[in-house]
């Protein structure tokens, strides 16, 4: 059974959740990494293993949080550990096989800013930070990214790098001597894209229901590359549907301080 009104946003995070399997250990971004990531484990991934940045391990929160520092993820997990543990044990240690982030600004292979726009020393607009982004970009065995498309976020040149992707493309992660496979999915309200083998450039594999490829190109900062065979994304099932909505309702509840949410 499918569902025929979702919003783009609502396909990019089920779209998103699918791409999380069962035996997955996440390291989850706050937003809409965090609603993907949970959304899998209430769905299809009840044994994943999701992981925040404050040290919590194998979280299972009732409500989205607001920030690393929620309380909802320390009740909720299996165990919490020290920042210096999370990273130097499991992050550093290549105990995590999925980083899952967003973005304030992307390029076409997948390097991440969010930091500033505009010039550093005189921003436009100064971002929160990279946190432990960084960190989960390079030693992660693999990224996803999701973002919502947009010429400003979607952009030929970062202001800044923050979080490296497949720097100039091809080979050069390599050639700094960074062994994980960096960035291997960008999930967005309007496509699903992965990086080409050979040239590392982000590339459509799917569109979205009713999505066209002028969408996708006016919507986006860089001549956009599709796949010899582009596929359909499959729309939201009810039961996905139902999970984000009643996650995101109790959310809402839970952050206005209404009863009964």
């Amino acid at each position: 059974m499918t569902v025929s009104a979702f919003t783009p946003n609502e396909m990019m995070t089920i779209a998103a959740s699918r791409a999380l399997s069962n035996d997955d250990v996440c390291f989850v971004g706050i937003g809409a990494p965090s609603a993907a990531c949970n959304v899998a484990r209430l769905t299809h991934a009840p044994d994943i293993t999701l992981i925040y940045e404050s040290g919590t391990i194998g979280t299972a929160p009732d409500v989205l949080p607001l920030s690393i520092g929620d309380g909802e993820l320390c009740e909720t997990a299996l165990t919490t550990v020290s920042v210096p543990e999370m990273f130097r044990y499991w992050l550093q240690g290549g105990r995590i096989s999925i980083g899952f982030l967003g973005a304030a600004q992307l390029d076409r292979f997948g390097n991440i800013n969010t930091t500033v726009i505009g010039d550093y020393h005189h921003p436009k607009v100064r971002l929160p930070g990279g946190g432990g982004a960084p960190e989960i970009a390079t030693s992660c065995k693999e990224v996803f990214i999701t973002m919502k498309q947009a010429t400003r976020g979607m952009v030929e040149k970062i202001d800044f790098y923050t979080s490296f992707g497949h720097g100039d493309g091809g080979d050069h992660r390599k050639r700094l001597g960074i062994d994980t496979k960096g960035p291997t999915l960008l999930i967005t309200d309007l496509a699903l894209w992965k990086p080409d083998p050979e040239s590392k450039e982000f590339t459509v594999v799917s569109m979205h229901p009713g999505v066209t490829r002028e969408q996708v190109q006016e919507t986006c900062g860089w001549r956009v590359r599709f796949a010899e065979r582009v596929e359909e994304t499959p729309p939201p099932t009810a039961l996905e549907l139902t999970t984000l909505r009643d996650l995101q309702a109790r959310t809402e509840g839970a952050h206005s301080g209404k009863k009964g949410a």
